[in-house]
């Protein structure tokens, strides 16, 4: 069973990047199942950053081949510009080191600005997207009415296919009031890009079944987090794919007899971009202290949007939910030295609605708007965790907060983040 799977655990922008980079180390192949570029890895390189958001974390292991998965949605826009920044760090980007899925759909002009069209009009009630037209393009998939990578390896077919689209979608969002598309120079922008990217194009599929039956050692990265999920999440204030462990098998195209371990990747605390509700949000001087001031790398700004993230407790009835919707095997919780030097940390043990005590997450998002946080108080610790490396040698009012993570989620906890380095990992 050589497949291990890694997921976000709460809203996204848990690390997975990390957590991602560290098993890379270990495999032959990282493959991203969901999403486009509205996620983002944060990496830190030595002196440099290195921000993706469509290609694997995978790709700074110079073993290792990335694979583009056909439940992800590409705009080739992006991925050119993406992949012209890793060569300037260096990274070989050849096609034989990174498979674009020709199954996977493809995000236009015209989604980009649908996408910002309809928040427009959705006034106050704005969901709070990247903009990125990631909804719109899922929305063109299920319709029956999407373009797949695979067009890209025919230009002249692919420019028809594109202006096709574009003319609709324009027409569409300019009897709605909103500008249309620059149908000329969007269909010459993406023609070009699609020349570059005609090299990546492959059946994933194919690949990766035939690499698993060999043997071969595959991480799959997932975007986003579980309650972000367009089934699981806090709908309507969700992603338009399934960031959880099913969303990656129909993502990928194989089955779950190969999957040996499903690492949740979980904060410290808790952050939310966009809207929606939050019950152990902290709106003080408190949720000020978790998010930083932005100036730094390790703060809590979206490494996709450079919104500022919400910030709060750490809601253990959201990270017990999404243990039991994953079945993760293991946690991997992150940022634990943002809360050194708090004289006691607080845990979200359940909610409050109505007089009710709800330990598990209830489906409608009117009763989660409700609800009021329970909390358990725990002390805390005033020491520098950055150059720790063993559990063991955590404070021990630091290891008892991990473990009484674990013990609240049912999971063990085997790895934790103390810092941006790639080494700042401390071990079990």
């Amino acid at each position: 069973m050589p497949v291990t799977i890694i997921l976000g655990a709460q809203w996204g922008d848990e690390g997975k990047g990390r957590a991602v980079d560290w098993l890379s180390g270990q495999a032959d192949i990282a493959a991203r199942a969901t999403g486009g570029d509205n996620a983002g890895h944060t990496l830190n390189v030595g002196e440099q950053l290195l921000k993706l958001h469509l290609v694997p974390s995978g790709i700074l292991h110079p073993t290792v081949t990335c694979v583009m998965g056909n439940g992800m949605v590409i705009n080739p826009l992006s991925l050119v510009k993406e992949l012209d920044k890793l060569a300037v760090f260096g990274l070989d980007i050849s096609p034989s080191r990174l498979m674009l899925s020709s199954r996977a759909h493809i995000t236009t002009q015209a989604h980009v600005a649908q996408d910002a069209a309809q928040e427009k009009a959705r006034g106050d009630d704005k969901i709070g997207t990247t903009l990125r037209g990631i909804g719109p393009t899922y929305l063109d998939k299920v319709g029956r009415r999407g373009i797949r990578v695979a067009e890209m390896v025919d230009l002249e077919m692919f420019a028809e296919k594109l202006e096709a689209h574009l003319t609709r979608a324009s027409a569409s969002l300019v009897r709605d009031g909103f500008d249309g598309v620059d149908i000329k120079t969007s269909v010459a922008a993406y023609v070009e890009a699609a020349a570059k990217l005609r090299p990546y194009i492959t059946d994933t599929t194919a690949y990766l079944n035939q690499q698993l039956k060999a043997g071969a050692k595959v991480v799959c990265e997932g975007a986003q987090g579980a309650m972000l999920d367009v089934d699981f999440g806090s709908y309507p204030f969700v992603t338009s794919s399934s960031p959880t462990v099913g969303g990656t098998l129909t993502g990928l195209g194989f089955g779950p007899k190969y999957v040996e371990r499903v690492v949740g990747v979980a904060k410290a605390y808790s952050t939310r971009v966009g809207g929606g509700p939050m019950p152990t949000e902290l709106l003080d001087e408190l949720g000020d202290r978790l998010r930083g001031t932005g100036a730094n790398f390790w703060d809590e700004y979206g490494t996709t949007t450079g919104r500022p993230r919400r910030c709060g407790w750490l809601d253990m009835v959201v990270l017990r939910y999404s243990c039991a919707v994953n079945g993760f095997t293991e946690l991997v919780v992150t940022k634990l030295d943002i809360l050194s030097g708090f004289e006691e940390i607080k845990i979200c043990v359940a909610y409050d609605i109505d007089g009710q005590r709800f330990e598990f997450l209830p489906p409608r998002i009117e009763d989660v708007a409700r609800a009021t946080p329970v909390y358990e108080t725990l002390p805390g610790w005033a020491e520098d965790i950055t150059a720790i490396r063993k559990m063991s040698d955590l404070p021990v009012n630091a290891r008892l907060y991990i473990e009484r993570i674990s013990e609240l989620a049912d999971t063990p906890i085997n790895v934790v983040s103390v810092g941006p380095e790639r080494d700042q990992l401390v071990f079990a």
